[in-house]
C-alpha cells in the first residue's frame, strides 16, 4: 500500500491503466485508432500502465496455444512501433505480476453470480458457445473475466481506464467491488473513472458493413484492415471499400456511413479536419480519386509501421527485457497491495 502512494507521488500524475488481449488475428486500424494511438498523448499526461492481457487471453480455450507467446510479443512490439516510449509508460505481461490472479481471485469471491450473469459481454460471448441441441459449452473464465478487470485496474490505484463504450459496465462493476470491499474491510481501493474517448477518430467501422464497427471477427476480412495486411492488400482494401451512388464526399454517417467511414479513416491518418477533405474532393463527380488518395495514405502507414514492428520482432530480448523491468517495478506494488488486502479478509496475521 505504501509502495502505491509513493509511485504515484514521486511520478505526480494520475495513473492510468490499459490492456489489449493478445490473439492469433492480430490488431487492425480500428484498434489503432481507437486504443494504441491515444496512448502516446496519455503517457505524457498520466503514468500509465499498459500490459499485455494474457490471462484474460485464455478465457477462451481456443487462445490456449503455442502461438499464444508470439502473439503476447506482437503486442509489446506494436506498443513500440506505435511510438509508446518505455521510459514513460509500465509496459508488461499481465501474467509476470501474480498479484493480478491473487487479487483477481478475491474480487471472484466478492461477486455474485447475479453480477456477473448479467453483464452485457457475457451474454453475448456465452451465445456463441450455445449447440444446437441446447448443450452449453460457456467457459467459466467468461463468466468471472470481469473481476479479473477489476483486479487489473485497483492492484495499481488507478483512477483513469480508457475504454471503448462496451467496456464501461466493466469499470461501473469495478467501482461496485470496490464501493462494496472499501465499505466491509476500510479504505483499501481507489475508485476508478473510464474514460471514453468520443473523439471522430476513436471508431472505425467495417469497411464492407459501415453500421458495424471494424472488428477481426468480421464475416468478410476485406471489412478490416490488419496492421499485418501488407501495404497493398490494405490499400486494395481501401479501393473495394463499400461506399453509394451518390459520389459526394461527405461526413454524413446516417446517409453515408461508408464514405463517412473512409473520411474518419482519412483524417486520422493525414492530421486534417473532415472540413479539409469535403473541400479538397467538392468538384470531382466520383470517389476514384478519394479513395486512391486514401489507399495511399494507408499504404504508406502499413509500410512505416511494419517496417517499425519488424524491427523489434526481430529482436525479442528487446521486448523481453522491457517486460521484465516493467514486472519487477510491478510487483513491488502489488505485492504490498495483495499483502493489505489479506490482512484485511484474514488470510495473513495483521502486523502490531
Amino acid at each position: 500500500m505504501e509502495t502505491t502512494k509513493k509511485t504515484t507521488k514521486t511520478q505526480n500524475k494520475e495513473i492510468m491503466l490499459t490492456g489489449l488481449q493478445p490473439t492469433a488475428a492480430g490488431l487492425h486500424l480500428g484498434n489503432y485508432f481507437g486504443a494504441i494511438r491515444p496512448l502516446i498523448q496519455n503517457q505524457e499526461k498520466y503514468d500509465l500502465f499498459l500490459f499485455v492481457a494474457d490471462l484474460h487471453a485464455i478465457t477462451v480455450p481456443a487462445n490456449q496455444t503455442k502461438e499464444l507467446f508470439s502473439n503476447k510479443l506482437n503486442i509489446v512490439a506494436t506498443y513500440l512501433a506505435s511510438g509508446v516510449d518505455p521510459k514513460k509508460s509500465t509496459i508488461f505481461f499481465q501474467s509476470d505480476v501474480p498479484g493480478h490472479s491473487q487479487l483477481g481471485w478475491v474480487m471472484i469471491c466478492n461477486s455474485t453470480i447475479g453480477e456477473l450473469s448479467r453483464m452485457t459481454q457475457f451474454k453475448d460471448k456465452s451465445s456463441k458457445f450455445e449447440m444446437a441441441n441446447g448443450t452449453s459449452t460457456i467457459p467459466a473464465g467468461l463468466l468471472t473475466y470481469p473481476p479479473l478487470m477489476a483486479a487489473d485496474i485497483i492492484l495499481y490505484d488507478a483512477k483513469y481506464v480508457p475504454v471503448g463504450v462496451d467496456q464501461t459496465q466493466h469499470v461501473e462493476l469495478t467501482r461496485d467491488l470496490v464501493i462494496k470491499f472499501n465499505k466491509k474491510f476500510g479504505k483499501t481501493f481507489v475508485e476508478p473513472e473510464a474514460l471514453v474517448d468520443k473523439t471522430a477518430g476513436a471508431k472505425i467501422l467495417d469497411l464492407q458493413n459501415p453500421t458495424k464497427k471494424m472488428s477481426k471477427s468480421a464475416e468478410s476480412k476485406n471489412g478490416v484492415i490488419f496492421l499485418n495486411d501488407t501495404p497493398e492488400k490494405g490499400a486494395e482494401k481501401i479501393n473495394k471499400a463499400l461506399t453509394d451512388n451518390l459520389n459526394k464526399v461527405k461526413y454524413d454517417p446516417i446517409n453515408q456511413p461508408g464514405i463517412s467511414n473512409l473520411i474518419t479513416i482519412y483524417k486520422c491518418l493525414a492530421n486534417v479536419s473532415t472540413k479539409e477533405i469535403e473541400t479538397k474532393y467538392k468538384d470531382i463527380p466520383n470517389y476514384g480519386s478519394f479513395k486512391k488518395d486514401l489507399g495511399l495514405l494507408v499504404k504508406n502507414f502499413l509500410t512505416d509501421f511494419q517496417e517499425k514492428f519488424n524491427g523489434y520482432i526481430k529482436n525479442p530480448e528487446t521486448i523481453l527485457k522491457i517486460t521484465d523491468a516493467a514486472a519487477k517495478k510491478c510487483r513491488k506494488i502489488t505485492d504490498a497491495k495483495v499483502v493489505d488486502v489479506y490482512q484485511k479478509i484474514g488470510l495473513l496475521p495483521v502486523k502490531k
